[in-house]
């Protein structure tokens, strides 16, 4: 999860980054091809085969057009309009969402109050790191696009909760999610995706990160998580991610840290702390055990009685007795 939400924190900026020079379409193909080609050499050079049959690849599609190919194009629209402290904010609802479909659905059942609370106060926390409030020139069209995204994304973690299980390595599925992916990006360069483009060494070393990394490495962790503990569990990583976004800006482009980002912080991370603690082991109770027969807890209670060795033999000159033949 950790290493997740490193990974997955970064896509904001390799988005922003991508975008001085490739268009929306553009990004959104771009990351999807890479990522692609990266898992599917791991797969192909560790000797695994992508899935078969077309009812599963018909479920990998679905996941693929939720999870990847609309998601990323509505994120690489919104971040045109509105800033990535308000795209980290927005994203954060996904685990709201997956919460609130999952139980809508019925893949998540036994919602306990503890984890209900452990989600909100983690997105009580994302919210006071990014100070939506103090954001300027964020734009409502850009903003419900990213709202989109991680409405998206909690659909696309449902279905890919029901393709794990079946005996398919995740490295398997997730390369062919992100080349069923690809496919249904193509179509959209006919839309803004044939522009010329100019492009600097420093923007194309994005492009890629963003698509071997971000997106390729980060799409097969997450498969591998929500393998490991469902998609509810894993889309709770989506609270982490405005905390890589501003540990990254504080260290690299060296933003200002102050108390409220620092609150945030432990807010965040006790959210996420409480929304993953496991049930306790229910107690007995002391009425029912001190209400149980004292005979019942010796040793050799339940036990019949040995039989005595003549026992079980007629007397001589008495009349035969029928025995019990039951198995």
């Amino acid at each position: 999860m950790a290493l997740l939400a490193l990974l997955w924190g970064s896509t904001f900026l390799w988005i922003e980054v991508a975008l001085r020079a490739l268009t929306p379409v553009q990004v959104t193909f771009a990351r999807c091809l890479l990522g692609s080609v990266t898992l599917l050499a791991v797969c192909l050079g560790s000797g695994r085969r992508l899935p078969r049959g077309r009812p599963l690849w018909g479920r990998v599609v679905l996941a693929a057009l939720f999870c990847n190919a609309l998601p990323f194009a509505l994120f690489s629209f919104g971040q045109q309009s509105i800033d990535s402290g308000i795209a980290g904010v927005l994203n954060a609802t996904t685990p709201l969402w997956s919460l609130l479909i999952g139980a809508a659905t019925g893949s998540e059942r036994g919602l306990r109050p503890s984890r209900v609370a452990g989600l909100l106060l983690g997105f009580a926390g994302v919210v006071l790191i990014s100070a939506p409030w103090q954001a300027t020139g964020a734009g409502g069209w850009g903003a419900l696009a990213v709202v989109g995204a991680a409405c998206s994304y909690a659909v696309g973690f449902l279905i890919m909760g029901r393709l794990v299980g079946r005996g398919i390595p995740t490295i398997s599925l997730s390369a062919a999610q992100l080349l069923a992916a690809t496919v249904l990006t193509a179509p959209t360069l006919a839309a803004g995706g044939l522009a010329p483009v100019d492009i600097t060494p420093g923007q194309l070393i994005a492009v890629v990160v963003l698509g071997v990394v971000a997106t390729g490495v980060t799409f097969h962790l997450t498969y591998r998580n929500i393998a490991a503990e469902g998609a509810t569990s894993t889309a709770t990583v989506g609270h982490l991610l405005p905390v890589v976004s501003v540990g990254l800006g504080v260290v690299v482009l060296h933003e200002d840290f102050g108390l409220r980002i620092a609150l945030g912080m432990v807010v965040v991370l006790a959210g996420v702390a409480l929304s993953r603690r496991s049930p306790r082991a229910p107690v007995p109770d002391p009425a029912a055990t001190a209400t149980r027969h004292p005979k019942a807890d010796h040793p050799k209670a339940g036990h019949p009685k040995p039989l005595h060795p003549k026992a079980g033999h007629p007397k001589p000159g008495s009349a035969p007795q029928e025995r019990d033949v039951r198995p």
